[in-house]
Formats: C-alpha cells, structure tokens, sequence
C-alpha cells in the first residue's frame, strides 16, 4: 500500500506528465506537488514507485513517467474530476446512421483524438413489408424497420404471381406478423403452412428469409471520426510502429466491436488503458468508452480513443456527454 506521500507524488507526476509530456525530475517533482520535501526523500519515494511498477524512467531522461499500472491506479484512485463547461452541443433526433456518424465526429472534435461508435444493435423486427413486381418471377421487397429505415431487395421466384396475390401475401404478413422478429415469423409460417396456398406460401417465405438478411446485416457497424488526430500527437511521433498498430486497428474494426461490446455490457464510463483490454493491445493507447440506450435499453456503444497520456477527467466527461446526447436523439424518434 502506498503512503499518503506517495499517493500525493505519483498525482502530482502523473498530472504534470498528462500536462507538459516531459519525463518528470524530482525537482520539478517538488514544485508540482507543493510537499516541502528534499530532492533526496523525493528520489527516495521516486525509486519505491518504480520498484512497484507504477513509474518508469525512459532511456533518454533521468526524469519519470507513468506506466499503464500508475495511470491505472491514478484513474481508480485519484482522479479529481473537474467539471468543464462545453459549449451546448446538440445531436438532432435524424436517421440512426446520420446520428451515430455526427456522434463519431463530435467525440473527434471535443477530444481532438478518435471517436467510435458501433451503431445500434437492430432488432430483427420490421413494422411494414411490401411487394413489388419488377417482371415475370422478379420482385421487389421492401422492408420497413420499426425505426423508419427502408430496405429494399430483389427476389426471384419459381412461379409467376399476380399483383393480387402480391397484396394478399403482404396484407396476410403485416396484418399476423408485423412487430415480431423475423425468427418468429419464420417459425410461425411453418406451422401456417398448411392454412395457406402453396405458392403464397413460398413467396412469404422467400421474403421472410430476405428479410431476415436485411434486418440482421450491418448488426455492428462501426463508426470511426478523427484517425488522422493521431498524427499530431508527440507520443505516437517518434513510434511510428504504435501508429502503425493504431491505424490497423481502426481499419480492421474486429477488435474494436469486441471490446466496446464488452463495454455496453456495463452501465457508465470504462477506462481502458494500455494494452490491459488484452483486446486492444497496443500500450501507448487508451480507450474511454459509455454505452447509449434507447428508450431504457442498451443498444450501442461509444468511445474516445487516444494516447494513454490524456486528460481522463475530461475525456469522461466527454463520453459521458455524448452517450447522453446519442441516447436522447435516437429516443425521439418516432
């Protein structure tokens, strides 16, 4: 366990590296922490943190920096959060891609790192399905979702149907099925079979299963604002390998979705830091990440990802901001 002491050092180092960048030296150690200590006693509790592996000492400097543990430990422990004003920020209640899209470019421009946002997770309900007939066994679906997205799709029948039999088979689907997942319907369709004719039946069925497609694809889309922030940032500067890692990263998207899809499944903001998410596994980068909801459920999440050397307090708030925005935007909608 650390003294209060040293608890005070390891705030005040890691406060004042997140500030200037610069490996911190037990005289600059002394003014910023305020403690009338000697340089001496300073080192002292300087050596006893590094053997705990809460600082390190670059091979350039005698001074100090964090590790990913001190930052940890500073971000469970210390962090003072300092409420900073923002300008009114306003997400209007548009489509959900427009939403997630200007969400994603809002965290860039308030943190001036990369924002992330895996869009909602949709349910594979749709509100409203109808046909049209293209030419002779080609029609064209078109799908309705609960929260107005239109998609459209081409099937190809076995046999040719009338524009009447087209409005049974869709007035027969939204008048039994409309509200429920496409699964369920599927399955219900089985057992129906029978009361239907056959031919209608296979039409139904083929757009169930389009539907089925529609509704479930683009399930975690990932939106990525800000990649080129990086670039300016010392840390990453003189690493052009971290960098390189950091652009895989946003260009593969995998991990990504993973680990902020371990994050929807918490209430409030999680601190990432490092490569201690084993998930994103690069040490010079942290992740501040908050789960959005609509209407009461979790359906998505957001994130800041920048150098470990960042302003945690106002990154959270950031975040925190943000989700709630997200949340309020796409919970109006209807």
């Amino acid at each position: 366990m650390l003294d209060d002491r040293a608890k005070l050092l390891l705030k005040a180092l890691v406060e004042r590296y997140i500030a200037d960048g610069q490996p911190i030296g037990s005289r600059t150690l002394s003014r910023a922490s305020g403690l009338e200590l000697s340089p001496a006693t300073i080192r002292n509790v300087m050596s006893d943190l590094e053997e705990l592996g809460l600082i390190a000492s670059p091979h350039t400097s005698a001074g100090r920096i964090p590790t990913t543990r001190g930052y940890r430990l500073f971000v469970d422990t210390m962090l003072t959060a300092q409420r900073e004003t923002f300008a009114p920020q306003i997400l209007a209640a548009e489509q959900p891609k427009k939403v997630i899209t200007n969400a994603a470019h809002l965290l860039s421009s308030l943190s001036q790192f990369v924002g992330v946002v895996i869009a909602p997770r949709r349910t594979s309900v749709f509100r409203h399905i109808e046909f049209l007939k293209l030419s002779e066994k080609r029609y064209l679906v078109i799908i309705v979702a609960p929260d107005g997205d239109v998609q459209n799709r081409v099937i190809f029948t076995e046999a040719d149907f009338s524009q009447s039999q087209l409005l049974e088979a869709s007035n027969f689907l939204n008048a039994n099925y409309a509200g429920m997942a496409i699964e369920q319907v599927r399955e219900r369709l089985k057992l129906e079979v029978e009361k239907l004719r056959g031919e209608i039946a296979h039409l139904m069925n083929a757009a169930v299963q389009v539907g089925s497609e529609v509704l479930t694809q683009e399930q975690d889309e990932v939106v990525i604002a800000g990649e080129r922030n990086l670039l300016s940032v010392s840390d990453f500067s003189t690493d052009m390998g971290q960098l390189r890692r950091a652009f895989d990263l946003f260009e593969q998207k995998t991990q990504l979705m993973r680990l902020l899809d371990t994050s929807s499944q918490a209430e409030g903001v999680r601190i990432y830091i490092g490569g201690e998410s084993h998930v994103v596994p690069i040490e010079d980068l942290s992740v501040v990440s908050a789960p959005y909801e609509v209407d009461g459920q979790f359906v998505g999440t957001l994130a800041v990802i920048g150098p470990t050397r960042m302003q945690y307090d106002r990154m959270i708030q950031i975040v925190d901001i943000t989700s709630k925005l997200v949340s309020n935007a796409l919970s109006h909608q209807k």
